[in-house]
């Protein structure tokens, strides 16, 4: 199938597997429009002292911004880094403090266990001392010194 208009041709190309492909060809409008256009540039006034000088004021205000900008930027910035960093130091305090009352509490817990131990091996050691005295002393009279047992036969 093949177009006609007054401006432009279309005509199909190869069928697609996609679809269909067309090319379109535009005509020159007019005879006078094939000679190529030339295009000038507009005519340049004359700049006074007085525009230049506002120019160059307002490059200097642009610039003045812009290095504010940056400089409340990085302010921020540092700012940021500030906050970062005192959580940082808190948080690494509690850790630090809680850690410490942890320990303190475990060595506190392990002192009062030595503590219940030792006094149970006295227990039993005055209870096994008891037993010796018992059975050595049967109904003799007996005196005991620390470790030592003294045994007294009467008659």
């Amino acid at each position: 199938f093949v177009a006609w208009s007054s401006d432009m041709d279309i005509k199909p190309i190869n069928k697609r597997a996609s679809g269909q492909a067309f090319e379109v060809i535009l005509k020159a409008s007019s005879p006078v429009s094939e000679t190529g256009h030339c295009i000038t540039s507009p005519p340049k006034r004359d700049i006074s002292l007085e525009d230049i000088q506002k120019k160059l004021e307002a490059a200097e205000d642009r610039r003045k911004s812009q290095e504010a900008q940056v400089l409340r930027a990085l302010a921020e910035k540092r700012e940021h880094e500030r906050d970062v960093l005192l959580k940082a130091m808190e948080e690494n305090s509690n850790f630090s403090r809680m850690a410490e009352e942890k320990l303190q509490l475990k060595m506190e817990q392990i002192e009062e266990n030595r503590q219940a131990y030792l006094a149970a091996i006295m227990e039993r050691l005055q209870e096994k001392k008891k037993r010796k005295y018992t059975e050595v002393c049967g109904g003799g009279t007996c005196e005991c010194t620390g470790s030592s047992i003294f045994i007294f036969k009467n008659g």
